[in-house]
């Protein structure tokens, strides 16, 4: 089993506006609690059909003292129908009320790809991230997840001890996706 420790601390998110909460939110902000953050499009039918069902599921399930779920709105294609206005329309459709950043767009000349995407590696979208109370990154996955499985991972990390070795190893983590280790994360 792996020890908690071993996992990297999870990238601050970079954000250019937040929907769904007064003020804008850090990971640091959130130390102490579970944080699920599910990375989407809202033109991504994986993440409209699967993705963000399951994660306004995780919010509606688990309590919030213990755990937080952020949805990071990373456009990389299709900047012009992807504007705030819309993001706020299609949130209140799909009524998504946790907590949604927009991640902040690259700099200039450097691609399409969004700066929080960058520092977490993100493939695309759907993407799930998971952070344990402490801070650290320990799940990393592109695709849909099986709701089951996400569901037995934020539990396991919810009563997990700092200073116990990880109720999820790795091979627990490797199954829903990427393994974080020191060294960065892998699929």
């Amino acid at each position: 089993m792996a020890n908690p420790l071993q996992f990297p601390m999870a990238p601050e998110l970079q954000t250019s506006r937040w929907f769904n909460t007064a003020t804008p939110l850090t990971l640091a902000d959130l130390r102490g609690k579970v944080v699920v953050i599910e990375a989407f499009q809202m033109l991504c039918p994986g993440c409209v059909s699967h993705g963000l069902p399951q994660a306004r599921e995780i919010a509606d399930t688990f309590p919030g003292e213990d755990v937080a779920v952020l949805g990071l709105h990373c456009v990389f294609e299709h900047h012009e129908a992807m504007q705030p206005h819309a993001l706020e329309a299609f949130l209140h459709e799909y009524r998504l009320r946790f907590p949604v950043g927009v991640d902040a767009p690259a700099e200039p000349g450097g691609g399409p790809v969004p700066k929080t995407m960058q520092a977490y590696a993100l493939q695309g979208t759907p993407s799930l991230i998971v952070i344990d109370r402490q801070g650290r990154q320990r799940i990393n996955h592109f695709g849909q997840v099986r709701d089951m499985q996400i569901a037995a991972e934020v539990s396991k990390l919810m009563f997990e001890n700092s200073d116990a070795p990880a109720l999820a190893g790795e091979a627990d983590a490797a199954s829903v996706g990427s393994v974080c280790t020191p060294e960065g994360c892998i699929d």
